[in-house]
């Protein structure tokens, strides 16, 4: 979990280096620092419960960071997801940085369709208002993400960095 709130990081890194929205970019930032922040306690409390053993109160007390850094992962999508749609810059010749900006062109290419498609097929009710009743939610990176997911079988429980590894490797 550490880990990958670490690739999560990098990840809200390397947006906000490219968003073209200052706000956007500050907000990701932020989101990105506390994130940094939640996996670095997490990963401390994790070292201590590994030595001190099995008591209530440290596994309280991880159970608490973990749900902490799923929180800040969140926040740090959310606020990705808006960079993305303010839009991203021309990112350089960086191998990762380039899939990380195209793993955001697919996603914002996706809310774009499924935008036209509800505004072609939505229902209306009397005041013109969209009904939400059988539409299908939009696509956020959080779901891209939890699809990506069951393709992680196949990624060792404790990951040791290697070289050539980009942060779209981890499947976030």
């Amino acid at each position: 979990m550490v880990s990958d709130g670490q690739v999560v990081v990098k990840f809200g890194n390397i947006l906000a280096k490219h968003c073209l929205d200052q706000r956007c970019s500050m907000e990701l930032l932020r989101a990105t620092e506390h994130t940094q922040s939640v996996s670095s306690q997490l990963g401390i409390v994790a070292r201590v419960k590994a030595v001190t053993g099995e008591s209530r109160a440290s596994s309280e007390l991880l159970l608490s960071n973990v749900q902490n850094l799923l929180q800040a992962v969140q926040h740090v999508l959310r606020a990705a997801e808006a960079a993305c749609v303010k839009g991203l810059g021309q990112p350089p010749a960086d191998p990762e940085e380039e899939e990380v900006a195209a793993f955001c062109q697919q996603w914002r290419k996706n809310l774009t369709q499924h935008r036209a498609k509800e505004a072609l097929n939505s229902a209306r009710d009397e005041l013109g208002l969209r009904k939400t009743r059988g539409a299908k939610a939009e696509p956020t990176l959080m779901s891209v993400v939890q699809e990506q997911h069951p393709q992680s079988r196949n990624i060792p429980k404790h990951p040791s960095p290697r070289k050539g590894h980009t942060v779209m490797d981890r499947h976030l």
